[in-house]
This record gives C-alpha cells, structure tokens and sequence, in this order.
C-alpha cells in the first residue's frame, strides 16, 4: 500500500465516533487516508493543518454547529470556494437540501450510508489510477 503522503486525503466529519470509525476504515481499505473531526471547530483546525485535502464529508447535524455552517465557512475561503463536500444525514428536510444545492455539494447520502453509491462517488470525483494496495 501508498503511504499516507501520496494517497487523496479526505477529511470525515460527524459528531458520532463510531460513524467516523466505520466510514475511515472503510475509506482506508478503498486506498484513501483518512482525518476525522467530530466537530466544525476541529473540521476548520484539520483543514488549515492539511491544505491538500481533497474532500470534506460531513454530517449535516451536529450538536454546536450543522454541516451547512461548516460548509459556508469553508466557502468564505477562496482556497476552499471549490473543495468538494458530501454530505450525509439520518435527518434532513426540504430547505436543508435546498441550502445544499445552493452550496454546490458533490452528493448527499441518507444515514446508514450505502458504501456502494459512496464508493462508485468517490470513483467519479477521483478518477485516476486508484491510489490502492494490489490484492
């Protein structure tokens, strides 16, 4: 397998640890490196830490602030005005979706995830030579 330096770094966002934990492994399997943040205030942290992340998932409801906050922040940065987001919900109505069209996300999934579609997103988003271990 690549190192860490040399494969998509995807920063994963949700409040609950074992959604991060299940999404990261998944993704490292897939040949992605994974950070993870359980907050919006440690989502902004991890992406001024590592300018070379390529993509932000994120869970729209969070207890302090929601996946629509962290994804207006991220936009009022010319650096991040393009960095592409997923968003996932267990929950979300019709003006939430509204906003996220409006903010451009990649996708929206409703939890449980379906890592079938996610990873077929990701194949789409990053269509190179994948970054994975030869079986």
């Amino acid at each position: 397998m690549q190192n860490a330096s040399s494969r998509q770094q995807i920063l994963l966002v949700d409040d609950e640890q074992d959604v991060l934990l299940e999404l990261a492994e998944l993704l490292d399997n897939e040949g992605f490196a994974c950070l993870t943040a359980t907050s919006v205030q440690a989502a902004l942290k991890q992406l001024t830490r590592h300018p070379d992340i390529a993509l932000v998932i994120t869970d729209l409801r969070m207890p302090e602030e929601s996946g629509i906050g962290l994804i207006r922040r991220m936009r009022d940065h010319t650096a991040r005005l393009h960095l592409p987001v997923i968003v996932m919900s267990g929950q979300a109505d019709l003006d939430d979706v509204s906003e996220l069209l409006h903010l451009q996300v990649v996708d929206f999934f409703r939890k449980p995830l379906y890592h079938a579609r996610l990873l077929k997103t990701l194949e789409n988003l990053f269509p190179e030579p994948k970054l994975r271990a030869v079986n």
